[in-house]
Order: C-alpha cells, then structure tokens, then sequence
C-alpha cells in the first residue's frame, strides 16, 4: 500500500512542523490522484499561513486537527491514478497543491483548459484558488520554464492586479507609490508593472541588506531603508502598497505621510511584526484582494481578453527574469523532509538571498 506524506504547521506557532503519513485509500467514482513533482515556496506562502484564519486559506487541505494546518503551494503534478472519464492517466496539471507528496482531488466542469477541485470542502472557497490547469493547452506553460512558473506565475498575477487596481483607481490621486519588502517577489513585479506608467514614482522600501539588489532590478525610481522614510517630504501625495505586514512600519508611514491617499496591506513577509491596523491615522489599511479584482476584469473585459493581457504581461516579465546575462532569479532545488524543512525555516525567519527561488519536492 502507497502512502502519502505531508508537512504540517502548527496556526498559531509557524515555525512548529510535523510529517505525518497517511495510508492512501483507494478512489472513489469521479477522483483523481496527484503526484505532486514539484512546488515553489515564497513569503507568499508565509502569507498564507499569517492569514490562514482570516482569509480561510487552511481550509483548502484541513488536517483534522484544529491546532495544525496545511500550507497550500503553487506547483505541477501528474494525475497517477483515476476513476474519472475525463481525466487520464499522465496527464500533467499546474495549481494549488498542499505541501504534500500526492493529493486527491474530485475533478468537475472539465473543458479543454483545465477542471476545478469539486470536493465538498472547497464549494465555498475562492474558485481562483480550485482551478487546475492543463499544461497542454496553457498558453503560458513552456516545459523549461516550470520552475519560474511556479515561482512567479501567482504572484506576478498579483503583482498585476495591484498595478491594475492603483491605475484603475487612477492612484488614488497620488504619484508616489512606497512599497514596502521590496526584494520580494510580489513587490518587484508590482514595481516593474508600474514602472511602464508615466508620471508614476516607484520608492523601494527594504532593509539596509538588500538595497543593492532592489537598486540592481532597475525597476525602482528609489530604493531606501526603512529606516530613510525622511528622505520623502511629509506633505507628499502617496499611496503605500504593504507587502511586508509590519506593524511598526504601517504605523510610521500613515503618521509620518498627512497626505496618504491609500494603504493596501497585500502580504506578511514579517510574520513576527504582525499587527492590527486599527487606529492608524490617515486612511484605513485595506486588505488587497486578488481575486475581486480578477473578477471585477473579467465581467469588464471577458475572460479571454483578461487572459490575453496576463499572458503578455507574464511573457514580458519572465523573459526578463531569467535574462541570462543578469537573471533576477536564480532556482535552488530541495528534495527530501529535511530539505524542505529546511528551505521552510530559511523562508519563514526571512532569511537568505532575495535572488534565489526554493523549489521542493518531498518525495
């Protein structure tokens, strides 16, 4: 009998893991069993964790267990086994896994591009999130590219959609954009996104460490340290975009800036800084929302237009990512519990070099 293994966090203590193992039983009429070959791991998935509760992202692979949860990743898998007509054999799919060796997912309304996860559980989750891709007809899959694709394809469609938002808004009447964790990933594709606007000032917010590879991307009008708010006047019209989670940092920028127009909290990258937004001066601290914003495109475009300007834009972005004379990515590869473990806590404490991406595989 195969089993399954999976890594699990503890909801309120993140660095706390545990492998548990898992008979795999035999399928039911309908479902498939995944592979999972490999998947990226990002502060992105941090964020999942940080907002696991509040945004309901551990209930896309519940555990059983209410102190532990599952953090879902971005990757590729090969169906292995199947009892769904639809659904061969071989097959290879791009989406939302959790950080496991296989899963088992109930394939519904499948077309030519893909099937959504059709379990129960998921009926009331974000359909963003339930959709798997068929690398055989994804215009944005190329074989050589899966591990950027993996690492960057979510959220650099974040990144997007932030870009999108704040011109849709016309930036909320500002001109100077402060965005905060600007060695992340999320952050340098939002900036590179906006650094196409005219009239638009990107200000790169990061620590004293990784000023050097913010000022290196060439997509930042600024970079300073956190510590170097002073260097932009007070009275200055901006918008900040905060990919960090800082507490402390939200909390200087909204009463040091009397003319903040907006505040968008998009991700923690600071897990330990966590806090509230509540009594902060100036405007309120929003949540960012990807999906409401995929869907308020969609019924304003279509699908397919919508998807057109992602591939472009994607293409655009991922050609200069992995330019070979001066790459903004570079993939290291981890294979194995204690490797992935290890990559896990590497991500979690913050650490390591901004250009470096994880790519694991548990099996």
């Amino acid at each position: 009998m195969t089993t399954t293994t999976t890594l699990q966090v503890r909801k309120d203590r993140l660095s706390d893991t545990r492998w548990v193992q898992t008979a795999d039983a035999p399928l039911a009429p309908g479902q498939v069993r995944l592979r999972i070959e490999h998947f990226a791991l990002t502060s992105n998935n941090i964020t999942y964790a940080a907002f696991g509760d509040a945004m309901a992202y551990w209930r896309f692979y519940p555990t059983g267990d209410d102190g532990w949860g599952t953090i879902p990743v971005w990757g590729f898998a090969t169906v292995t086994e199947s009892t769904h007509p639809e659904v061969p054999v071989g097959e290879r799919v791009y989406g939302y896994f959790p950080m496991a060796s296989a899963v088992v997912m109930t394939p519904a309304r499948v077309n030519p591009g893909g099937w959504n996860d059709g379990a129960p559980h998921r009926a009331e989750l974000h359909p963003v999130y339930n959709q798997l891709t068929r690398c055989a007809t994804d215009p944005f899959y190329t074989s050589d590219t899966e591990d950027v694709q993996a690492l960057l394809r979510p959220l650099f469609i974040t990144s997007w959609l932030i870009d999108d938002f704040l011109a849709d808004n016309d930036f909320f009447g500002a001109r100077v954009l402060l965005l905060s964790s600007a060695s992340s990933k999320t952050a340098y594709g939002t900036a590179f996104q906006l650094a196409q606007r005219d009239g638009i000032e990107v200000v790169g917010l990061t620590s004293a460490g990784n000023v050097a590879f913010c000022e290196s991307l060439g997509c930042y009008h600024r970079v300073l340290t956190y510590e170097q708010l002073g260097a932009i006047g007070a009275e200055t019209p901006c918008v900040y975009v905060d990919f960090a989670g800082n507490d402390e940092l939200r909390r200087a920028i909204h009463t040091r800036f009397v003319n903040l127009r907006h505040s968008s909290s998009i991700g923690g990258t600071h897990v330990e800084h966590l806090g509230s937004a509540r009594d902060l001066p100036g405007p309120r601290a929003t949540l960012f929302f990807a999906p409401a914003q995929i869907k308020k495109r969609s019924g304003e475009w279509g699908a397919q237009v919508l998807g057109q300007k992602l591939v472009g834009a994607w293409q655009a972005f991922a050609g200069r990512v992995s330019r070979p004379d001066a790459p903004w990515l570079v993939v290291d590869h981890h294979r194995g519990q204690a490797a992935v473990e290890a990559a896990y806590a590497q991500v979690l404490a913050g650490r390591g070099d901004p250009r470096r991406g994880h790519m694991l595989q548990i099996g």
